[in-house]
């Protein structure tokens, strides 16, 4: 049975941990798959328009874009039937730890020859999944959290939130619209840092870990999220 899914506070933490997972799992992605990204979606979309108009492109980055919709309806699925259970947050972590492992584990075949080796398409279809379960819990099961893995929006929103901070810095609201946006400004500002220094962190660690440990380095995203799916079994057994 479906049951509506009510999203959770969550410490600041977890946010920038997933933010760290997700660019890690982009740089790992970059350099060992043949320069796709997992994370997001915005390259795929426009090689997909791409291959439609002059039927070149790269069939990897096109199914990235099933796998990441069918990745977020899964997660959804999965939540929703367990939303009444308690556990539906540790159920979707897990899942997104199944696919990590999975994304180590075929990664452990790298280099591969191409881009269309099977065992290289399936380790970037799974990251991609990865991602867009991650993508669809924050979205659903997490209360006033932005993407951690997109940062297009939140880069966005964190330059007109600043912005507007910084322009009603030393003086006093006009009126109390005037005060609702600064006080507004502020907290999405506050909201907003975390997954993107996470994200930024875990992109330049990747970049120098991957070069140097090779493959073994896509194991850290995977012991990150379930040190997640740790703190999260604790937090719903003490509920």
């Amino acid at each position: 049975m479906i049951h509506a899914v009510r999203p959770i506070a969550v410490p600041t933490a977890v946010p920038m941990l997933l933010g760290f997972i997700a660019g890690f799992v982009d740089i790992c992605a970059f350099l060992g798959l043949f320069q796709i990204f997992v994370a997001q979606l915005t390259g795929s979309f426009v090689f997909a328009s791409t291959w439609l108009l002059i039927h070149h492109g790269d069939l990897l980055t096109m199914l990235a874009i099933p796998a990441f919709f069918l990745a977020g309806c899964a997660a959804t699925v999965l939540a929703a039937s367990l939303a009444t259970g308690g556990r539906p947050l540790v159920w979707v972590l897990a899942f997104e730890c199944a696919l990590l492992a999975a994304m180590f584990l075929l990664m452990l075949g790298a280099p591969f020859g191409n881009a269309h080796e099977p065992r290289a398409v399936a380790a970037a279809l799974v990251g991609v999944a990865a991602m867009g379960v991650q993508s669809a819990m924050v979205r659903l099961m997490m209360r006033d959290v932005p993407s951690t893995n997109v940062m297009t929006t939140n880069t966005t929103q964190l330059a007109v939130d600043v912005t507007l901070v910084l322009l009603s810095f030393g003086r006093m609201p006009a009126n109390e619209a005037d005060a609702r946006q600064d006080r507004a400004a502020r907290e999405r500002c506050r909201c907003n840092f975390p997954p993107m220094a996470g994200f930024v962190l875990g992109t330049a660690i990747a970049a120098v870990c991957y070069p140097l440990a090779g493959k073994v380095a896509v194991a850290v995203p995977f012991l990150c999220a379930c040190g997640l799916l740790a703190w999260c079994l604790r937090r719903t057994a003490r509920a």
